[in-house]
């Protein structure tokens, strides 16, 4: 198996240098170029006469604790890394939104919020975008099965009508059991804590079946599967033998300096909340308990992405099938005294992307360019050579193929990745910084060439104001209002939510 370069991150002293010249065209030029050069560049008749198979599994609120990825020194993820060794990871990957809802709909549209007015969890998506054709969508009208499992969407606004098989085929009348938990469940609005359970009963284990089902029948025609794993999304409550891997008394709490929020803009600070989530966490003392417990889930996702890998190279597909997984977002474990996603800061928004691509990716490759979610919709039709979709209202993608970065990670790449959380709230994170700018006009902007914990804000610095004004070009120019919200009572959405 080929080995890919570990990405480490950690808390290092910041020395602020001089910054590198950045030089980025102008996005509406680019993007008119890149729509161009997807059209013509990769004329889709060579792809004609092989169609490639799609295995598509998204996972939730999975961050960087991933070991090929280094966010953490005591994960375990052999699957994910096996993966990585297979194809290219991107190090340096970041979701279009930090929140289930939106950053789903902007990957499956390949819309940006600031252009459906979806920023929330709580704004449905299908009412502002009825015409829109989404990933799965395109697929089926081009002729391939699809089928979909397990979380692909938000879970409270699904379009089953863009499959041909959705949750569960007719007539699955299975069901996991009941979580049976050892423990109180967490402190306040974090849960946590180990299950009774066998990994048979769990909801993703379930799903992971269903998908491999599919993967084990014969097709007349190529097919797009989608498998969404639910974990490591709260509660992160898994079984207890992948609680056992991870010995409390040997847990390592993330570096968080007391004083990490006096150089944030008060938008960033109202972000963090750290008077609540992280305020109770450590006052309980139980901070070690919860990241033990998030460390157990991802090891409890990684396992179910084994299964799907392994059932794929039993199959008679393994060689015509691109393999695309990634997280919806990051997660924050008490760094910049947060918790959750909903911010617009790397731990938040860089999550795990993988791709395996026959005949276009090689074994171990590490691409660190920026790159976001809305890149992925497009990337995917170039591969399998399908036309860009038309949507009625006119709608274009705000991403490009990444075909170029998967044939060589280390091709010329000028576009930035673009984070947004809330109106006029975006972050654009370059090769090497992070520039964020709120609505009210507050800014911060980190070098993680020698600072990648993001602990010293240099906005004020009159130093880096022309990387500031270089990367401020790449802000979303247009920023549509809120899409209305969904005003159901949260525990209707979740029931409404529940897949077979």
């Amino acid at each position: 198996m080929s080995k890919i370069n570990i990405v480490h991150r950690g808390p290092v002293n910041a020395v602020v240098t001089p910054p590198e010249n950045l030089t980025p065209m102008k996005p509406s030029f680019l993007h008119r170029a890149s729509v161009l050069l997807l059209c013509l560049a990769f004329a889709p008749a060579s792809a004609q006469a092989k169609k490639w198979n799609v295995l598509f599994i998204p996972i939730d609120d999975m961050n960087d604790w991933v070991t090929h990825l280094g966010g953490h020194p005591q994960s375990v993820t052999p699957h994910l890394d096996r993966l990585a060794a297979r194809g290219v990871t991107f190090a340096n990957a970041h979701c279009a939104v930090p929140a289930c809802n939106p950053s789903r709909t902007a990957l499956l549209t390949g819309l940006r919020p600031s252009q459906t007015g979806v920023y929330f969890n709580a704004n449905p998506w299908r009412p502002v975008l009825p015409d829109v054709i989404t990933l799965p969508r395109h697929f089926k009208n081009n002729g391939y099965f699809c089928a979909g499992f397990g979380k692909v969407y938000h879970g409270s606004y699904p379009d089953p009508s863009d499959w041909h098989i959705w949750g569960a085929k007719p007539g699955d009348t299975r069901r996991p059991a009941k979580e049976k938990h050892l423990t109180n469940g967490g402190v306040g609005g974090i849960r946590f804590g180990p299950l009774a359970n066998t990994d048979e009963e769990m909801i993703d284990h379930l799903n992971v079946t269903r998908a491999i089902e599919q993967l084990e029948r014969e097709h007349d025609r190529p097919w797009f599967i989608a498998c969404g794993l639910i974990k490591p999304h709260m509660a992160f409550s898994v079984p207890q033998q992948y609680f056992d891997k991870f010995p409390l008394d040997s847990i390592q709490l993330p570096t968080v300096p007391a004083d990490d929020l006096d150089d944030v803009p008060p938008a960033g600070i109202a972000m963090a909340k750290p008077q609540f989530d992280h305020a109770r966490i450590v006052q309980s003392g139980r901070w070690k308990e919860a990241v033990q417990a998030y460390l157990a889930t991802i090891h409890f996702a990684d396992v179910q992405v084994g299964r799907l890998l392994d059932a794929l190279d039993a199959s008679p597909y393994r060689d015509n099938t691109i393999i695309c997984l990634w997280s919806d977002h990051g997660w924050h474990l008490g760094e910049k005294q947060h918790w959750r996603k909903f911010a617009l800061w790397e731990e938040a928004t860089r999550a795990p992307m993988i791709w395996c691509a026959p005949g276009v990716t090689s074994p171990g490759g590490v691409c660190e360019r920026p790159v976001d979610y809305t890149s992925i919709y497009p990337t995917l039709i170039d591969l399998c050579g399908l036309p860009l979709p038309e949507n009625p209202q006119g709608q274009q993608f705000d991403g490009v193929s990444m075909r170029t970065l998967l044939a060589d990670p280390q091709a010329a790449w000028q576009r930035p990745a673009i984070t947004t959380h809330g109106r006029n709230n975006h972050a654009v994170r370059t090769q090497h910084f992070r520039y964020i700018h709120y609505a009210d006009g507050g800014e911060e902007l980190y070098d993680h060439r020698h600072d990648p914990m993001e602990f010293k804000n240099l906005a004020g610095d009159p130093k880096f104001a022309h990387v500031k004004h270089e990367i401020a070009a790449w802000l979303p120019q247009t920023n549509v209002s809120v899409a209305p919200q969904d005003h159901q009572p949260a525990k209707s959405n979740k029931k409404k939510s529940k897949q077979p």
